[in-house]
């Protein structure tokens, strides 16, 4: 077992089952099982994710002194993550609210609220993170400032900037150039992801650069070997909703990195995690234990 920190968002998600895009006006449409309303957001579907697989997880988030609050702190407790450093500091709760159809594509729309706004308590951080091994921290403001800090405490520091098309983007910059571990996604890249995983190696000098290539696997490019390879995608099950997928293998590697050192069985396991996670709805549903991670792992043979 490790003991990771997550920095990040948590915010309550509404998902839409559709008939397809685009979407066609309706006055009204009757989704029978298809609307549904869970605790989401990228650090806690990281938090979820680590906890299930065995490990112990210092989850730091800001959420609002509202009727979401409870739900909530009652959500952590039955996933056995600790709130001690969730603080309900801020109004409201942050949203979002995610269309899906068959396919698997998907629309998240996402309302912060007024998150971007708030700072987290650095002395907390440093209570939380001094005898982590990894530091994990979402792109979200609250997390700018901690960056030097985790440094600072020697920790393996790792983030997923999403969707990106800039190398210098000005709201990622101070991530990517903070961290040793470093996730994407493929969707706005401008060039190759080959090409793009250079770039960020050449400006930023990043360790380890995972981009995600939905349904053709992902790119792994790894500093110290000169190492950059596609590494397919595997089948477990059917896809029902392709949302969280990048946070489900960004949380699996980051659970196998943190016990073995090694980022190419980190990555082959991290894949199988999210090819199992999409068989579910929600973001923060369909996560494996460790034990059938590892089952799953030997039964298709990689």
């Amino acid at each position: 077992m490790s003991k990771i920190l997550v920095s990040g968002l948590i915010n309550i998600e509404t998902t839409l089952k559709i008939d397809g895009f685009p979407i066609h006006y309706f006055p009204v449409r009757y989704p029978f099982q298809g609307i549904n309303v869970t605790v989401s957001g990228v650090g806690y579907n990281l938090a979820k994710a680590l906890t299930q697989l065995g490990n112990e997880v210092q989850f730091l988030s800001l959420i609002g002194q509202d009727f979401s609050e409870q739900q909530i702190r009652s959500e952590l407790a039955q996933d056995n993550i600790s709130d001690t450093y969730i603080l309900g500091t801020m109004p409201h709760t942050a949203q979002s609210i995610i269309l899906y159809d068959d396919a698997g594509r998907r629309q998240i729309n996402v309302d912060l609220k007024d998150i971007q706004e708030h700072e987290y308590p650095l002395d907390l951080f440093d209570q939380a993170v001094s005898d982590c091994a990894i530091a994990a921290l979402c792109n979200i403001n609250f997390s700018r400032k901690l960056l030097t800090r985790a440094r600072q405490a020697g920790k393996i520091v790792a983030t997923d900037v999403h969707t990106i098309g800039d190398l210098y983007d000005d709201y990622n910059r101070d991530f990517m150039r903070a961290v040793d571990i470093l996730f994407m996604s493929d969707e706005a890249l401008p060039t190759s992801p080959e090409d793009w995983a250079r770039q960020v190696v050449n400006a930023y000098g990043t360790e380890i650069v995972v981009i995600g290539l939905g349904s053709q696997g992902a790119l792994l490019s790894v500093r110290s070997d000169n190492f950059l390879e596609k590494i397919p995608a595997v089948t477990t099950r059917g896809v029902v909703n392709t949302i969280g997928a990048g946070d489900a293998l960004f949380s699996a590697f980051l659970h196998t990195y943190a016990q073995s050192g090694d980022p190419y069985l980190a990555i082959r396991k991290a894949s199988v995690f999210a090819s199992y996670k999409i068989g579910e709805t929600g973001a923060a549903a369909g996560f494996l234990a460790a034990p059938e991670l590892d089952l799953w792992y030997k039964k298709l043979q990689l």
